[in-house]
C-alpha cells in the first residue's frame, strides 16, 4: 500500500486503523508505505508514530513538497511485494474496497486495475476538468485507457521496470504505467466524501499537472510548430510566385517591389522550413529523453534465464516457474 500524505495529520490514524483491519483479514503479506510530501503541518510526526506502532508500516519524509505523483513514485520504488495498491490519504478511497481491486487483478489477465467510482466524487467544475484531462491524455498522449484512470489503483510491481529511467520533476504515474502494459481493467468501487477539510488537489494544480504532461511527455507542441513552419513557408513561396507573375504581366509598377518581395518570401520560407526540420529533430531528442522503456519483462521462465539477466535495482517481482496463458489486451 502506497499512500502519499499531505496535510493529513487528522486522517492518517483513522486510515491506518481501517487499513489494518482490512489487510489483516485478507491473510496475505503486506506493507504500508506512507510518503509525507513535505507537509507543513505535523503529518510527519503522526506518520512516524504510526510506523512505530504498526510493524508493517514504513514512513518516508520527502525533503520538500514535490507533488502527489512524485511522492507516489518514491513509494512505488520502495515497495517490496509483488502487487502495489495506491490510495489517497483523505479517506475518499475506502480501504474496505481494496479486496475488489485485488480480486479484479487476480490471475494473469490484467496487470493494472483502476477503481472507478459509481458516482463522481467532485463538483461539476472539477469533474469537467478531470474529464477534459483524461480526454487530452487519450487523444494527445495516446493513453487509450485514460477514461478509467483513478488515483485508486492496483498494479503488479514488475511494471515499474517501465519507468526505471524516469527522472526530472514532472512525474505522471498513470502515463508511465501506460508505457509498461496494455492489460488494464477497471472495477466499480464506492468513493466517500473527504473526511476533513478541502482537497489539496485544486483546479489550478490539475491544470498545472496537465501542462506538465503535455510539455513533458509529448512532442506534439514542437510538431505543431514544425507543421506551422512548413505551412507558412509554402504560403511564402506561393506569394513569391504571385509577385513574380505580376511583374511578368506588367501588373507591378513600383520599382524594386518585385525584387524585395521575392527575397523576403524566399528567405522567410527557407527559415520557417528549416525551423520545422529542427523542430522534428528536437522532438525526437525530447522523446528519447523521457525515459520511455525499450521493453518491459512481464515474467521469466527457468533458472538459467534468470541467472543470465542482471538484476535491476531493487526487487521487481517474483520469478515464475510456469507459463501463463495468453490474454487479449484490455483497451
Amino acid at each position: 500500500m502506497v499512500v502519499p500524505c499531505y496535510r493529513s495529520a487528522r486522517t492518517l490514524p483513522k486510515l491506518l486503523d481501517r487499513l489494518m483491519i482490512v489487510l489483516d483479514g485478507m491473510s496475505v503479506p503486506y506493507e504500508v508505505i506512507l510518503v509525507v510530501d513535505g507537509s507543513p503541518d505535523d503529518t510527519w510526526d503522526v506518520a512516524a508514530r504510526l510506523a512505530d506502532r504498526f510493524g508493517p508500516v514504513r514512513a518516508l519524509h520527502l525533503s520538500r513538497n514535490y507533488g502527489q505523483h512524485n511522492a507516489l513514485l518514491a513509494g512505488v520504488r520502495e515497495a517490496r511485494l509483488e502487487v502495489i495498491v495506491t490510495l489517497d490519504d483523505d479517506l475518499q478511497h475506502p480501504p474496505e474496497q481494496i479486496p475488489l481491486l485485488l480480486a479484479a487483478l487476480h490471475g494473469d489477465r490484467l496487470d493494472l486495475v483502476y477503481g472507478v467510482p459509481h458516482e463522481e466524487e467532485h463538483g461539476p467544475l472539477r469533474s469537467l476538468a478531470s474529464r477534459s484531462v483524461k480526454a487530452a491524455m487519450a487523444g494527445v498522449l495516446d493513453v487509450r485507457t485514460a477514461r478509467m484512470i483513478s488515483a485508486f489503483r492496483a498494479f503488479r510491481t514488475h511494471l515499474r521496470q517501465g519507468f526505471e529511467g524516469l527522472t526530472g520533476p514532472y512525474a505522471s504515474i498513470d502515463l508511465v504505467l501506460s508505457w509498461a502494459t496494455t492489460r488494464v481493467g477497471s472495477v466499480k468501487v464506492r468513493m466517500d466524501r473527504r473526511d476533513h477539510g478541502p482537497s489539496n488537489y485544486t483546479l489550478r494544480m490539475l491544470c498545472r499537472h496537465t501542462s506538465n504532461m503535455l510539455f513533458g511527455y509529448s512532442s506534439l507542441p514542437l510538431r505543431v510548430a514544425s507543421y506551422l513552419g512548413f505551412l507558412v513557408g509554402v504560403v511564402g513561396l506561393v506569394l513569391g510566385a504571385t509577385v513574380l507573375w505580376s511583374f511578368a504581366v506588367g501588373a507591378t509598377t513600383v520599382a524594386g517591389f518585385t525584387s524585395i518581395c521575392s527575397m523576403i518570401t524566399l528567405f522567410s520560407s527557407a527559415q520557417l522550413m528549416s525551423i520545422g526540420v529542427l523542430g522534428e529533430y528536437v522532438g525526437r531528442i525530447h522523446t528519447s529523453g523521457m525515459g520511455r522503456p525499450t521493453y518491459v519483462v512481464r515474467e521469466r521462465i527457468g533458472s538459467g534465464a534468470a541467472a543470465s539477466v542482471p538484476s535491476p535495482a531493487g526487487p521487481i517481482g517474483l520469478t515464475r516457474t510456469g507459463s501463463a496463458p495468453s490474454a487479449p489486451d484490455e483497451r
